[in-house]
C-alpha cells in the first residue's frame, strides 16, 4: 500500500462524506453560469436551430427541477411583441446575430453574442431581431415559463393580457 486511496478507499464511494449535489442552479449567478455553459457548448446547440421565416422559431433545450432552457432562432423583422414572463423570472443571452431589447420605460439596447439579460418577474420588455442577418439565442425560466402576458404597445402600463405560453 502506497497511497492514501488504497489505506483509506475511494472518498469518492463514501456518499456521506460528500457535499451535497444540489438539485438545480438555485440562484441568479448560478442560472447564469448554466446559461452560459450551455452557450459555450456550440455542438450542443448549433445542429438544432432552424429559421422559420412565418415566425419565431423555438426549441425546449434542457428541463430540470425548477427551470427550463429554451433555444430561440430569430430572422429579421422577429420580434416577440411587448411581454412579461408571468411568475417566472428570466435570463437570456444572445448566441449569435443581434437582438434588440425594448424594456419598458427604459429605453433600448442592442444585445449581441455574449450579452446576458436578466427579466425578474413582471419585467415588460419587447424583443426583436432589427438586424439583417439572423439571431440565435438562449433563454431560462425559473420556475419554468407558464404564462407569457402580452401588454398593448401603446399602453404599457395598462393591464396585460394572458396569452398562451411561448418562449421569448
Amino acid at each position: 500500500m502506497d497511497n492514501d486511496n488504497e489505506i483509506a478507499g475511494d472518498p469518492s464511494q463514501i456518499p456521506h462524506l460528500l457535499p451535497p449535489v444540489p438539485e438545480h442552479p438555485s440562484t441568479v449567478a448560478e442560472f447564469a453560469a448554466l446559461a452560459g455553459s450551455l452557450a459555450g457548448d456550440r455542438e450542443c446547440w448549433a445542429p438544432l436551430v432552424r429559421y422559420d421565416a412565418a415566425s419565431r422559431w423555438y426549441h425546449r433545450l434542457r428541463t430540470g427541477p425548477g427551470y427550463e432552457v429554451w433555444l430561440l432562432s430569430w430572422v429579421p423583422g422577429q420580434g416577440s411583441g411587448r411581454h412579461d414572463h408571468g411568475p417566472s423570472h428570466g435570463l437570456y443571452t444572445v448566441l449569435a446575430g443581434a437582438l434588440t431589447e425594448d424594456t419598458a420605460g427604459r429605453g433600448t439596447r442592442v444585445l449581441t453574442p455574449g450579452s446576458m439579460r436578466f427579466c425578474p418577474p413582471g419585467h415588460v420588455h419587447e424583443v426583436v431581431n432589427a438586424a439583417l442577418e439572423p439571431a440565435v439565442s438562449l433563454h431560462v425560466y425559473f420556475p419554468g415559463l407558464t404564462e407569457m402576458r402580452m401588454h398593448p404597445r401603446s399602453q404599457a402600463q395598462a393591464r396585460p393580457v394572458t396569452g398562451g405560453v411561448l418562449a421569448c
